[in-house]
């Protein structure tokens, strides 16, 4: 992974009324079709422009390993909305445990797609005590959408 590639976390915080076509069509892409869904991307020069598109319907910001490994714990999903666990984990990547995993992940050298069958869709609740802020503002104007930076990190633990 090069300097400038980031893994982050994006969140959708607006739902799915009223939203232009083009911009469904790429929050879809991104695979954020519902409100309070999550996804880690690696940060490549196409979804920086997909995420920049969609700045208006979703938050995110670079995601460490402790809010990374809760994630993958508390919200991890298989087929038949199994939770994810370590010996699934061991058994079906080249990890021993879902922290080595989520080391690898933030480290750039794994994706979610390493674990077989895993799905790379977090559904978060929304958070506790709400959101700080109106929902159609960016973050820097006292809002919810936009870049959060390590913010992001305390949203994602209040979701989970």
């Amino acid at each position: 992974m090069s300097s400038d590639e980031k893994v982050i976390l994006a969140i959708r915080v607006r739902g799915r009324v009223r939203v232009r076509p083009q911009i469904e069509d790429t929050l879809n892409k991104l695979s954020l079709v519902r409100l309070h869904h999550a996804r880690v991307f690696k940060t490549t020069p196409s979804i920086q422009g997909m995420i920049t598109k969609v700045k208006d319907y979703i938050t995110w910001g670079e995601i460490n390993e402790e809010t990374l490994l809760k994630l993958l714990v508390k919200r991890g999903r298989l087929s038949g909305n199994r939770k994810l666990t370590d010996s699934y984990v061991k058994k079906n990547s080249a990890y021993n445990s879902m922290k080595a995993l989520a080391k690898a992940i933030i480290a750039g050298k794994a994706t979610t797609a390493d674990v077989e069958g895993l799905k790379p869709i977090f559904r978060l609740t929304p958070p506790k005590k709400g959101f700080d802020g109106k929902k159609k503002f960016p973050v820097t104007m006292g809002g919810v959408t936009g870049y959060r930076g390590d913010d992001i990190n305390q949203l994602a633990q209040r979701m989970l």
